[in-house]
């Protein structure tokens, strides 16, 4: 591991101080081309005149068409001028500045443009040197040739040949349909086309450390091979969206140095039946030509599910031996698949999955069965001469050379790939890219603030990374991008901390609606609020609380948002009780306000509460029993058969769950009321200032609670009993405003800059 991690990006192209090494092909393609044209036209001329001599024609050939050997002799001068910018990096340096303009104004073009381009120009050229030689054979002007050619080729046929050729060319039309039809999903990009490295993906270091390794098995594999081994030849990619897996695969193929193979998605669904199997012979077609070519190529399958199953595991098939399969099945942080036995844990992912009624697909009829025979590797004899014409001859057809294909794919729903698409030989490899650590967060944030202006602190980066626990590579560049919107709405060129909040908190929340609470509404929102945010402060302390805000958004009046404060990967029985403490505060804290009146804005913490109640006490053994409530539901636990009896056991279990929830809920709504009643004046006071303000950050919330100082609002004034006096006397007005549907009698209290309390 040691030769791996000191391993450096591969450079980029623009960082070369040579030019890039042209293949032998390209560098005698066009002399060939140039000679053969030449030899062509020799024989021409012998052919006119049998008594001239070999010598004669070539010297009559160069002689009257000495523009060829002109192109011939220029193109030795292009090679060797190349030959040299390759092994001499002044050269390349001088000529690129001071000569290379022409380059520069081709490069000015798009890469598809330019590769159009380059195209008809080699056409043109392969047209121009046939219609020469088709001149010189038919002693006809060189355009004229061109167009007899062909009916010269049909008059030299027999009649058996020509109506050989009419079916040849009606099978050549049908392949040219399904031609057609194979075409598209499938972008080829050779070295240095793609300039992004490993350097370029932050956040995911653990995942690239290994991806760097099944790299340098690609370009060494005599480094496994000498030692019995055999090199990985495929990877799969995992975890939520947005987290990196296509920019790995991308970096991938500039750290390489072998082409890059980009499968869309879509590439195997067609309206035709057969045409994906052609797609995925067309596709390994190209994959081992580039493979002998390069000495490997790299294929990324996007979106992996997207070529479905053949549905085993509904079928009551074997369950695949994996982690990440394990870990679909036992969500739990102890991963209990780790210390069953594998019959165990295939008896209880057949029933998870039946239960839950996992469906098979597929991505077409035959395509992902084509594509597992592909990923097999077989190592069958390919080609037409090397399986027919040496059979024929009584020759043992040759073996296939080794083809270096690294395979990676990626997905999201790993629970959808087919069981056989990821045995060992196919997919070797399961990396799971899940949302990055904190201090993968700060290197992303790192990263994209480095390529914009900004005033923001190490503090400050710290500060972002820990109040976005959940943030992907694609979110963080996203709040980046929509913070420097911000900036440059408001005059500013730099990104400063405010308009990172702003940012965070549109992305999270949306826009704010424009629209205005009549007065006890607003009061009524803020003390619900209220009673949340204390709450959370006073008895949740594995969360932290990120904004409050009373300001309506599309499918909410106000919401409290809390951020966990550390990366934590387990949840325990008090901190779920906590959480339904913080729910049940809009209930308790709107009956003991407003004299045992609520509003049905409780309904959604209700459900959030009840689920985690049912969740405690059937699922997670922390309620009064033990026994999963799941699994006596699955296997009808009690019911002495079918019918009415079955139907009476699963009531008298809904109920006695239903019981226990309700009573477990029922004290924690107590224990809430306590809690509220405790800290009356923190509520309303918070609710003051959810009204002053409309929407408080995490910091200037904890001030008003604890009267201290905030980053915007102080709350020290509200240590003052005259003002709480005040916020009390306009509170009892808001509550007869709203039970006699009026205006309250008394204002919003205001507080002044010295903490004097106006009206």
């Amino acid at each position: 591991m040691s030769q791996i991690e000191k391993t450096t990006s591969r450079p980029r192209d623009i960082d070369r101080k040579t030019r890039i090494h042209l293949s032998f092909y390209d560098r005698v393609k066009f002399l060939i081309l140039f000679g053969l044209t030449f030899l062509v036209l020799t024989w021409s001329s012998l052919a006119e005149n049998p008594i001239l001599s070999v010598q004669d024609a070539l010297n009559e050939t160069a002689r009257s068409k000495s523009w060829l050997i002109v192109l011939a002799v220029i193109e030795v001068i292009r090679q060797i001028h190349f030959l040299i910018a390759e092994l001499l990096a002044p050269y390349h340096g001088i000529w690129t500045k001071y000569f290379a303009f022409v380059d520069r104004q081709v490069h000015r073009l798009s890469d598809w443009t330019r590769f159009r381009l380059s195209r008809i120009v080699k056409w043109a050229l392969v047209i121009f040197l046939l219609a020469i030689i088709l001149g010189a054979i038919y002693d006809e002007p060189p355009i004229k040739a061109l167009f007899l050619a062909p009916k010269a080729f049909l008059s030299a046929l027999p009649f058996l040949g020509q109506l050989l050729f009419a079916v040849f060319f009606v099978i050549i039309q049908f392949g040219a349909i399904f031609w057609f039809l194979t075409r598209g999903g499938v972008d080829t990009y050779f070295p240095d086309d793609i300039r992004t490295r490993f350097s370029d993906v932050w956040g995911q270091d653990h995942v690239l450390n290994r991806i760097r390794e099944n790299l340098l098995f690609l370009e060494n594999p005599e480094e496994i091979e000498k030692h019995g081994g055999y090199v990985p030849a495929g990877i799969l990619l995992w975890g939520p969206p947005g987290t990196g897996k296509t920019l790995m695969a991308e970096s991938m193929a500039g750290e390489s140095g072998k082409p890059f193979v980009f499968v869309d998605p879509g590439a195997f669904t067609n309206m035709f039946l057969g045409v994906g199997v052609l797609k995925v012979k067309s596709l390994f077609r190209k994959l081992r030509k580039l493979a002998l070519r390069y000495g490997g190529v790299v294929v990324f399958f996007d979106e992996a599910d997207a070529l479905g199953n053949r549905g085993i595991i509904t079928q009551g098939g074997p369950q695949r031996n994996s982690t990440m399969s394990k870990t679909s099945i036992f969500e739990s942080n102890c991963h209990g698949g780790t210390y069953l036995s594998e019959s165990a844990v295939s008896a209880i992912a057949r029933e998870k999955f039946v239960m839950g009624g996992a469906a098979g697909g597929g991505g077409g009829m035959g395509t992902l069965q084509a594509l597992l025979t592909e990923l097999s590797g077989l190592k069958k004899p390919r080609g037409f001469f090397n399986r027919i014409v040496r059979r024929t001859l009584g020759m043992r057809p040759k073996n296939p050379p080794k083809y270096r294909i690294l395979v990676v794919m990626a997905t999201n729903m790993p629970e959808s790939l087919d069981e056989a698409l990821l045995r060992p030989g196919r997919i070797d490899r399961m990396y799971r890219v899940g949302y990055p650590s904190k201090a993968g967060r700060i290197r992303t944030y790192e990263g994209y603030l480095s390529k914009v202006s900004h005033s923001l602190t190490a503090e400050d980066i710290d500060k972002i990374a820990t109040i976005t626990p959940y943030a992907t590579g694609a979110t963080i560049k996203d709040t980046i991008n929509e913070a420097l919107i911000m900036a440059i709405r408001n005059g500013r060129t730099s990104i400063e901390w405010s308009d990172i909040v702003k940012a965070k908190q549109q992305k999270e929340l949306g826009p704010s609606e424009d629209v205005e609470y009549i007065e006890r509404e607003r009061h009524a929102v803020a003390v619900h609020e209220a009673c949340h945010a204390v709450m959370a402060h006073r008895t949740r302390q594995h969360m932290s609380i990120d904004l409050a805000t009373i300001e309506k958004g599309s499918d909410y009046l106000g919401m409290v948002a809390s951020i966990p404060p550390d990366d934590q990967f387990t949840r325990w029985k008090s901190e779920y009780q906590s959480d339904i403490l913080v729910s049940l505060a809009s209930l308790a804290g709107e009956r003991m306000f407003f004299k045992d009146d609520n509003s049905s804005g409780v309904s959604g913490d209700l459900e959030s509460a009840t689920t985690i109640a049912s969740l405690m006490e059937g699922h997670w053994g922390m309620g009064s029993t033990i026994s999963s409530h799941a699994s006596n539901r699955r296997f009808e636990m009690g019911a002495p058969g079918g019918g009415k009896g079955k139907d009476d056991t699963e009531k008298r279990m809904r109920m006695a769950l239903s019981d226990r929830i309700e009573e477990n809920l029922n004290k924690l709504l107590i224990q809430a009321e306590e809690i509220l009643r405790e800290n009356r004046n923190q509520v309303l006071a918070l609710a003051h200032a959810l009204e002053t303000h409309k929407t408080l950050s995490g910091e200037d919330v904890v001030a008003v609670i604890d009267c201290t100082q905030g980053s915007i609002v102080d709350g020290r004034p509200y240590l003052d009993p005259g003002l709480l006096a005040e916020i009390e006397k306009y509170h009892e007005a808001s509550v007869v405003a709203h039970q006699e549907h009026r205006v309250p009698d008394v204002r919003l209290p205001v507080i002044g800059s010295a903490g004097i309390v106006t009206q």
